[in-house]
């Protein structure tokens, strides 16, 4: 199994989550929470390149040539970016979500 396949579920949850997660704001919240999304993942995006490819560059962990796409930024395959992809989607829309819900508890006891 390639690495690609093994990130694809968490990516479809984490999309799933995101766009449910939006659709829990008001309209106005919405742009500004895609843009923040985008800005922190370009940054996270970033640091997992530079990072990741120190480490495997120090040898503390390594790629299986048969699991791997092939493409790679810096020395990291391209299916280690998944990660930081999955995070940046996945926080928001599980903060989102818990603050709503709490929203909704604090209404019914009202």
């Amino acid at each position: 199994m390639t690495y690609a396949l093994i990130s694809l579920p968490f990516l479809v949850v984490g999309a799933f989550a995101a766009v449910l997660a939006a659709r829990a704001l008001p309209a106005a919240a919405r742009r500004r929470r895609w843009i923040a999304t985008a800005i922190a993942g370009a940054g996270l995006l970033v640091l997992t390149g530079v990072f990741d490819t120190v480490m495997i560059a120090a040898g503390l962990f390594g790629y299986a040539d048969g699991t791997r796409l092939g493409p790679t930024i810096g020395l990291a395959p391209i299916e280690d970016f998944a990660y930081p992809i999955v995070a940046v989607l996945v926080v928001p829309a599980v903060w989102t979500l818990a603050r709503a819900r709490a929203r909704r508890g604090a209404d019914d006891e009202d």
